[in-house]
């Protein structure tokens, strides 16, 4: 109800329905359905950016359909059987990876979000990204990486760009172990 409520709150969307939408077994995503106001035009990226900016990351939609109603049943409640499947894309405006850390990481967001790429300049969180795939996404960097990653570093990192940089920053500031010397055994 509070993210439908900031929707409608939007210029030009009349309605606003959210729901949780588990198209592939085990990902589960918010998705937003708007109608326009009369005589508007709602444009599905706009409105996420404008809510981005109202929103904590996890409850920003996923996926954004304006539709020209709302499917209702009889009783005039919701029938969200009724609504679409969104079609998540990824425009891919941002910029291409630039060294190899960014381009595995890159990688591995596309890999945990079911997308064919992703940009170093993607929210993970935009993209569709949710708790339960951050987490797979963390043990994924894990393995791949070497690097232990919180999934609270993730979600305040949930862009490629930022998140190379907080690793290389975490690797900097560990110290650096010296090797130990080996003591002769007499025998």
């Amino acid at each position: 109800g509070e993210i439908e409520t900031v929707l409608v709150g939007q210029p030009g969307v009349a309605q606003a329905t959210v729901v949780v939408r588990e198209d592939r077994p085990g990902d589960k995503r918010l998705v937003a359905y708007l109608t326009a106001a009369d005589g508007e035009r709602v444009e599905p990226g706009d409105v996420q950016r404008q809510v981005s900016g109202l929103l904590p990351d996890y409850m920003v939609p996923s996926a954004f359909v304006v539709l020209d109603e709302i499917p209702l049943t009889v009783n005039g409640k919701v029938d969200r059987r009724a609504l679409p499947a969104p079609q998540i894309v990824n425009d891919a405006t941002g910029r291409a990876p630039r060294t190899a850390k960014e381009e595995v990481l890159c990688g591995l967001f596309a890999e945990v979000l079911g997308l064919t790429s992703v940009t170093i300049d993607d929210h993970f969180f935009h993209l569709g990204g949710h708790s339960l795939l951050a987490t797979r996404l963390a043990g994924r960097i894990r393995t791949v990486l070497g690097v232990e990653l919180s999934v609270a570093t993730l979600f305040e990192n949930p862009i490629v760009a930022t998140l190379v940089e907080k690793l290389d920053g975490a690797a900097a500031a560990r110290p650096k172990l010296r090797p130990m010397r080996r003591m002769g055994v007499t025998k």
